[in-house]
C-alpha cells in the first residue's frame, strides 16, 4: 500500500475543525481507502451506501445517525442526497458529539447540494490520484504514463493498466454520468471528451468543439462543466495585468490524469508515448498536475497574449508570483517568450520543468528544473515568501 501522509493531514486537521468533511474526487482514486485509515475521533462507523444492508439500516436516517458518537463515514453519499438535511440537523444539536466524513464521487451536484446545505459547518478536501512524492520521484516515467489512479498505476502490467483505464471511462460514461443526474448519450460525451484529448492542453473554443459535435457552443459548454465537475477535465482559467497588450480570456482545457489521457489516445505503451504527437502536450498536462497536487490549485492560472507571449503556469499572482514553463526536452532554453512574461508578470522567479536528470540555474530568476526534482523544490518555495 502507498502511504498518503500528506492527504490523512488534511482530512484529519479538517475533521478536528468542522462538524462535517467532504472528501471528494473522482471514483476510484482511493477515497474508500483513505477514509479506512482516519482512526479519530473514535468509535469509527462506516456506511457504504451503495450496500443494501447499509442502506436498511438508514431507513430512519436521523434516528440512526443522532445514536453514533467519534466518527461517522458515509460513503457514496449521493445515493442519499436525502442525507444533508439530516445531517444539517444533526450538527446544529448541541448535545451531538459525532463527526461526519462524507464521501463521493465528485459532481456538479454533490458540490452544489453539500455547499447549500451545510454552509458554514463543512470542509471540503480535494483527492487525486498518486502524486509524485507518494510513489516517489523515481517513478515518474511510470506514473506519467499509467497516471495516478490506484489500480492503473499498481497493475502488474501496462496491458493491464490500459485495461483498466479503458473499463473506467467506459463505467463513467455509461453509468456514473446517469447516476450524476445527466440524461446524454454515452457515445456524445465519449466523442466529446476525446476531442478534449486531442485539444489537451489548448485554449477552449466553444464554437469549434460545436462544429465538430454538431451541436450549439451551450451544450459544448454543458459538456465541458460536467466533465470539469467530475474532476476529470481541468479548466485552467487564464490570468489578466493591466498591460496594454492583448490578453487571452478563454481556460485552457487538460484532461487531468494523464494515464486517462493517454487511454483517451489510444497510447498503450512508453515508446507509443515517447513517439506520439501530444506528447509535449501530455508531459505539460502531467506536470502542471504534479505542482498542482502540492500548491492547490486556488491560486493558479495561465498567461498568454495574441501577440504569442505566454506562461504555461502562473502560481501566486497577488502576492510572489512564481511562473512554470513545461519543455519536453533534455536541451533547456530560454525564450523570448519566457523574457516577456517575466518583465510584464513581474515574476519572482521562472522554472523550466524538463524531463532531464539535471537541474540548474539559467539566469538570475530563471531555472531549469528536473522533474525528479520538483517535489523538493516545491515544498521549499510552498510557502511563497511576499519578499
Amino acid at each position: 500500500m502507498i502511504n498518503r501522509y500528506d492527504l490523512q493531514k488534511k482530512l484529519n486537521t479538517s475533521i478536528r475543525e468542522n462538524p462535517v468533511t467532504t472528501l471528494l474526487g473522482p471514483r476510484q482514486c482511493g477515497k474508500t481507502t483513505i477514509a479506512k485509515t482516519i482512526r479519530t475521533p473514535s468509535p469509527v462507523h462506516y456506511y457504504d451506501l451503495e450496500n443494501p444492508a447499509d442502506r436498511s439500516g438508514l431507513a430512519n436516517p436521523l434516528t440512526a445517525l443522532r445514536n453514533n458518537d467519534g466518527l461517522v463515514i458515509l460513503d457514496e453519499i449521493q445515493r442519499m442526497p436525502e442525507l444533508y438535511e439530516i445531517l444539517r440537523v444533526l450538527v446544529d444539536e448541541a448535545s451531538q458529539q459525532a463527526s461526519y466524513l462524507i464521501l463521493g464521487s465528485a459532481s456538479p451536484r454533490i458540490i452544489r447540494d453539500v455547499s447549500e446545505t451545510l454552509a458554514g459547518r463543512i470542509g471540503f478536501v480535494d483527492m487525486g490520484g498518486f502524486n509524485l512524492k507518494e510513489v516517489s520521484p523515481d517513478n515518474w516515467e511510470k506514473l506519467w504514463l499509467r497516471g495516478g489512479f490506484p489500480r492503473s498505476f499498481l497493475a502488474a502490467d501496462e496491458d493491464s493498466s490500459f485495461r483498466w483505464r479503458d473499463n473506467f471511462a467506459r463505467t463513467f460514461l455509461e453509468r456514473d454520468l446517469q447516476q450524476f443526474g445527466f440524461s446524454i448519450h454515452p457515445e456524445s460525451m465519449r466523442r466529446f471528451w476525446i476531442m478534449v484529448a486531442h485539444y489537451h492542453g489548448q485554449i477552449w473554443n466553444a464554437a469549434e468543439f460545436a462544429r465538430s459535435l454538431g451541436r450549439d457552443e451551450k451544450t459544448a459548454r454543458n459538456y465541458l462543466d460536467i466533465l470539469s465537475g467530475a474532476l476529470v477535465v481541468r479548466k485552467l482559467q487564464p490570468w489578466h495585468v493591466n498591460i496594454k497588450k492583448r490578453q487571452i480570456k478563454s481556460p485552457k482545457v487538460y484532461i487531468k490524469d494523464s494515464g486517462i489521457l493517454h487511454s483517451l489516445l489510444s497510447i498503450r505503451t512508453r515508446r507509443n508515448l515517447l513517439s506520439h504527437i501530444k506528447a509535449g502536450s501530455s508531459w505539460e498536462g502531467f506536470a502542471l498536475e504534479q505542482i498542482l497536487s502540492l500548491t492547490g490549485d486556488r491560486d493558479a492560472y495561465f498567461w498568454s497574449t495574441h501577440g504569442g507571449a505566454e506562461l504555461d503556469l502562473l502560481l501566486n499572482p497577488e502576492g510572489a508570483r512564481l511562473g512554470f514553463e513545461f519543455k519536453f526536452t533534455d536541451n533547456v532554453r530560454t525564450t523570448k517568450s519566457m523574457r516577456i512574461a517575466i518583465e510584464d508578470l513581474e515574476l519572482k522567479h521562472l522554472y523550466i520543468i524538463h524531463p532531464g536528470v539535471r537541474s540548474y540555474q539559467i539566469d538570475a530568476n530563471i531555472s531549469a528544473l528536473s522533474i525528479s526534482n520538483l517535489i523538493s523544490t516545491l515544498i521549499d518555495i510552498r510557502s511563497f515568501p511576499e519578499t
